[in-house]
């Protein structure tokens, strides 16, 4: 399995003994909850890639700043690693803990800290939960936009580890483009401020660096976030298709016509019946494909659109289009979509949730690799798209009880991240690299791109103990993988640590 560790890595780790570790933080820390019995670690061991299991060292749960910072000043002084962990809803091993290591869980920091609603942000800390920013600003009608399908469980810290999106992404941006200021704790215990609440600040742009760095220069204590207005009207059309590749290029087609839907997402039979069968959404199971286009506005405008993309599904062969009949229906429709991965879990023993994005062109050519690829490889794969910006999520079912199924799914999951990376398009979309694509970034980067990453992360963690062997893998790591990039004669430049 390429996702465990590899030797070369757990070989370079601290030898630290737990004991002893476990005695210093104690000691500075005497008011902070440490876990350190198996049963107490062992509900830690992974994050929602849970294939993958390693049992921390120890588990920290802090409280207030002033514990973080002492923390994370006495393991660098130990030389221990540390991985930062939010809900524990990532889907890429981002989270995943060390053996050798502490596990700081800032779960424990849930207080939303204000809303100003005339300059329309609000300051929360990193474990408030994404739908809970949205509740809080509701009663001055106003809402936060990026809505991963997780919203209800995943916290705003994580959110901005890995740059999490949503639904909604298409017209309002990812994390990165609703995020405007960060309070962060790097590993020497350095307290530090990134952007403000004006669009802009001088100096380099260490803000959006730090929006899906997944843990590898600073741990995130305070996060500040735009607010926008509730639409005055929203409204859903659901399109049926007979063909999963006219669905995909009727998405190209909105918006070569010139709407930007406020969502537009896709979804084949296969996850269609999944989710029918589990909310009763009202799709049409005998579909192919459906897309869902939400268009927010001015009612005016909105009506004007809803008659343009009606006009476009049916000349890219819609057989069926519907408006959503109130709010109700609009509801339902957007539960189908969100609950699309736990329906999709009622249908297979097990599931492997992938996260790449291409150019939307590309959508009914992918889409086809990626029917071959499972008959290919023997696993069914239930397609999930954020249409609108190629953010696709296929779904490879599988039995893990089945002897060689899982490295099966996890070999037929690079060849698909593999073919987004082909078709122009990238290994995540919002998902994070973490441990789970850490080869398909030899395949997505050249030998000297992944030399500059190395040195911003020896920028801010030049021993190498935030996150380790996460995100950015090693020249040698891709010489074995066999990456066409990679040269093997070339080697990282001496000064920098490997990460």
């Amino acid at each position: 399995m390429n996702l465990l560790f590899d030797e070369r890595l757990d070989g370079e780790l601290p030898r630290r003994d737990k004991a002893e570790v476990l005695a210093e933080l104690q000691t500075a820390l005497p008011g902070m909850t440490l876990l350190h019995r198996e049963e107490d670690l062992r509900p830690f061991e992974c994050d929602g890639l849970a294939a993958y299991r390693v049992l921390p060292m120890l588990v920290a749960l802090p409280s207030d700043l002033d514990q973080v910072v002492t923390l994370m000043r006495r393991c660098h002084e130990l030389g221990v690693p540390v991985v930062t962990r939010g809900a524990g809803t990532g889907l890429s091993g981002g989270a995943l803990p060390l053996e050798r290591g502490v596990l700081l869980v800032m779960s424990r920091f849930q207080r939303i800290l204000s809303i100003d609603p005339e300059a329309r942000i609000a300051r929360v800390q990193p474990g408030v939960r994404n739908l809970a920013i949205s509740e809080a600003a509701a009663p001055h009608g106003l809402y936060y936009a990026p809505d991963p399908s997780s919203q209800i469980a995943c916290s705003i810290g994580g959110n901005v580890a890995e740059n999490a999106g949503g639904v909604h992404c298409l017209k309002y941006g990812l994390t990165v483009h609703n995020v405007l200021a960060l309070e962060i704790v790097t590993l020497e215990g350095e307290r530090m401020r990134l952007g403000g609440e004006a669009l802009d600040a001088p100096g380099f742009d260490l803000l959006a660096l730090f929006n899906g760095s997944e843990g590898m220069l600073g741990v995130v204590t305070e996060v500040t976030v735009k607010l926008l207005p509730k639409p005055e009207t929203a409204k859903v059309v659901m399109a049926s298709f007979d063909d999963v590749g006219k669905a995909g290029k009727a998405v190209g087609d909105i918006i070569a016509a010139g709407i930007v839907p406020g969502g537009l997402e896709m979804m084949d039979n296969l996850a269609i019946r999944a989710a029918e069968d589990f909310i009763h959404a009202g799709y049409p199971v005998e579909a192919e494909a459906i897309l869902l286009c939400e268009l927010d506005g001015v009612e005016a405008d909105v009506d004007d659109d809803v008659d343009t993309v009606r006009g476009v599904l049916e000349s890219a062969g819609a057989t069926d289009i519907r408006l959503a009949r109130d709010e109700a229906e609009r509801a339902r429709f957007w539960s189908g979509r969100k609950n699309a991965f736990p329906a999709v879990g009622r249908i297979s023993p097990d599931y492997y949730c992938m996260d790449g994005t291409i150019p939307r062109r590309a959508l009914p050519e992918v889409l086809g690799t990626i029917a071959e690829l499972s008959a290919e490889y023997g696993l069914r794969v239930a397609n999930v798209f954020h249409a609108g910006d190629g953010n696709m999520h296929p779904l490879i079912l599988f039995d893990a009880n089945r002897e060689g199924e899982l490295e099966r799914a996890e070999a037929l999951g690079g060849r698909i991240l593999e073919a987004c990376v082909a078709a122009g398009g990238s290994i995540t979309g919002e998902h994070g690299v973490g441990r789970e694509k850490i080869n398909q970034m030899c395949v997505q980067f050249p030998t000297g791109e992944l030399t500059t990453f190395h040195a911003v992360k020896a920028a801010f963690d030049p021993v190498g103990l935030l996150n380790p062997g996460k995100n950015i893998p090693t020249l040698a790591r891709c010489a074995e993988f066999g990456a066409m990039h990679v040269h093997h004669g070339e080697l990282p430049h001496p000064e920098l640590p490997r990460f």
